[in-house]
């Protein structure tokens, strides 16, 4: 069984994966079963080869699937239920396409979740102005998709997320698709949302380069079958460290991406049964 030590940080875990396995019904063990701890405020990302279980564990997170045994738990409301957060406790989810509505506005795309809530209009209207802000936005709430470069696209996905205030935002490979430059621009800015919402976030990334930067803890996946086999903390539990200009220039930030290369490569050459120490 995989295991991420549960962290110290006065405040029940947002979520918990228990024994959490999944089995596609193509015969595919895509999740070994596996334990997982997010604690409030952190940002962990998950990283490994190909068909590790990375989006696996973020759906199972998500309630988009269900495990094939074990079970999700949240702190406050107990086993997750099919399909949503238990009361109380709201997710969201951005996936690898901003998955936009191409005939709607920008401001039309990022009401739909508030809509199908059936949020008054009124409310609505300033929750979406301020989600838009958040992201840089607010003086295209009127264009159309096909008028944003990709990266607006994407933070017209993030604004949708953000607009309903959720507890836990989880991110699957988002900027997977941008170029470097992009990518960069919206990691930082990501990465300052984060520490003003006071969010706990989970991300999927095949970057070493982007999960130092972002992370505040670091999940290493291996394949055959998915399961957790090391981690490393960045930062204090619960605590939004700054990173300061220059930061991917740095020799903490070459440290910790040769860290993280060398731990996805003993992943990667991890096959069937074979075990690995956790990383400390």
């Amino acid at each position: 069984m995989s295991r991420t030590t549960p962290r110290t940080t006065g405040a029940m875990p947002v979520v918990e994966a228990l024994s959490a396995c999944k089995t596609y019904g193509n015969g595919t063990h895509a999740l070994a079963p596996t334990d997982f701890t997010l604690q409030p405020g952190e940002f962990v990302s998950l990283i490994g080869p190909s068909g590790c279980g990375k989006s696996t564990l973020l759906k199972l997170v998500a309630g988009l699937i269900e495990p094939s045994d074990g079970r999700l738990q949240w702190w406050r409301s107990g086993q997750l239920p099919r399909g949503a957060a238990p009361a109380g406790k709201r997710l969201a989810f951005v996936f690898q396409e901003a998955t936009l509505m191409p005939w709607a506005s920008v401001e039309a795309n990022v009401r739909l979740p508030l809509d199908l809530q059936h949020v008054p209009r009124d409310e609505a209207a300033e929750r979406v102005g301020r989600a838009l802000a958040q992201v840089g936005l607010s003086r295209y709430a009127r264009h159309k998709p096909r008028e944003l470069s990709g990266g607006m696209q994407m933070r017209v996905s993030i604004a949708r997320a953000l607009v309903t205030d959720p507890d836990l935002l989880l991110m699957d490979e988002p900027f997977g698709a941008l170029d470097e430059i992009t990518r960069n621009r919206l990691d930082d800015e990501l990465r300052q949302l984060w520490a003003e919402r006071g969010l706990s976030v989970m991300f999927v990334t095949h970057s070493v380069y982007e999960a130092a930067f972002l992370s505040s803890r670091v999940v290493v996946m291996a394949a055959r079958p998915g399961r957790i086999v090391h981690e490393l903390t960045l930062d204090a539990p619960g605590m939004a460290e700054a990173r300061p200009a220059g930061y991917r220039s740095s020799a903490t930030f070459a440290h910790t991406c040769q860290q993280l290369s060398d731990l996805l490569l003993q992943a990667s050459l991890v096959s069937g049964t074979d075990q690995l120490e956790m990383a400390p």
